[in-house]
């Protein structure tokens, strides 16, 4: 590779501010724009259609876990560098490829927009600024994640739920928007739904007492979830109720929530003597002054549509869970 000035001078770890022009004299910020989970990609079109171009869509067009038919984590939009001024400044996650003598990867806040994500990746040629844009494309990631999750919780908290039947129930809170609508409240048992085009988007929250260890969970989380499908989960049909299907392997985690260690889950459910599935993200939870396992789990149905904004807003919300009680 060609003389590389060594980036890691310049790589931040935390949000700092890069060497852009912006009209600083401006009073006003415009909001930022654009669907979930969309990365706006600014380089020369030789650039998007060469090598540079491919190692972007294969690092940030990655599969999002846990979906029946693979969807990338981002949808990613070519914006050619003539046409990156205005309106095409707004977006609210961008990454900018520039030719420069200078080697290096910035992140910026708020440049152009709020909320805001600028990555400048800066070289003297392709093979500089790919190789750069690998070795912080981890960092590039997360940050957009995070930027994203502050997005959605920001759109939720527009019309958040006033219900309180999570919290009597179980002494827990979580971050949700109104339209779901609780349709089964038991003794050990809650289920809220949205409707949604073609299918709804569901949480449920119950409590175990089961013995699981780092040994047994994988398979004890996905027993657990077959018994209370047929517990409280029915299908369209006579005798139908929900189960884990086995045939796509899921994906495990080990996590802390609120404090609380536990375990993350990440499959796809179908039921029972019918013909019905679509994804799910589970979250089993230690609760220590119960000494019981909370669980909390979101599941889409929607048939012939893309999941994983729907999957997205549900894992938003489950991670804004707090014990209140």
């Amino acid at each position: 590779m060609k003389n590389i000035i060594s980036f890691f001078f310049f790589a931040s770890f935390s949000i700092i501010s890069c060497n852009i022009k912006v009209d600083r004299s401006q009073a006003f910020i415009p909001d930022s724009s654009g669907n979930l989970n969309n990365i706006t990609v600014v380089m020369p079109i030789s650039d998007w259609k060469g090598r540079l171009g491919e190692v972007l869509r294969d690092n940030l067009g990655k599969e999002y876990e846990g979906l029946p038919l693979d969807e990338p984590q981002f949808s990613l939009n070519y914006l050619n560098p003539k046409a990156f001024s205005g309106f095409g400044r707004q977006s609210r996650n961008i990454i900018w490829f520039q030719k420069d003598s200078v080697s290096r990867f910035q992140l910026a806040k708020d440049q152009f927009s709020k909320p805001q994500i600028v990555g400048l990746v800066t070289g003297e040629d392709s093979e500089v600024q790919q190789f750069l844009f690998e070795e912080n494309m981890l960092l590039f990631s997360q940050t957009v994640k995070d930027n994203e999750r502050k997005e959605k919780l920001r759109r939720i908290n527009k019309s958040p739920t006033n219900d309180k039947n999570l919290k009597k129930r179980f002494g827990y809170d979580l971050v949700y928007p109104s339209v779901y609508e609780t349709v089964k409240d038991t003794a050990n048992f809650i289920w809220i739904q949205k409707q949604v085009q073609k299918g709804h988007l569901n949480i449920i929250a119950y409590e175990i007492s089961d013995n699981i260890s780092d040994k047994n969970f994988n398979t004890k989380i996905l027993n657990i979830r077959d018994s209370i499908g047929k517990l409280y989960i029915p299908g369209r049909l006579k005798g139908s109720y929900m189960i884990t299907e086995r045939a796509y392997q899921p994906y495990f985690y080990k996590v802390t929530l609120d404090g609380k260690k536990g375990y993350l889950t990440k499959g796809t459910w179908e039921v029972a003597n019918d013909f019905m599935a679509g994804p799910f993200i589970n979250y089993m939870l230690w609760d220590s002054l119960t000494e019981k396992w909370m669980v909390v789990e979101g599941f889409t149905f929607a048939p012939s549509m893309n999941k994983r904004d729907y999957m997205f807003e549900l894992n938003t919300i489950i991670t804004t869970i707090k014990k209140v009680n």
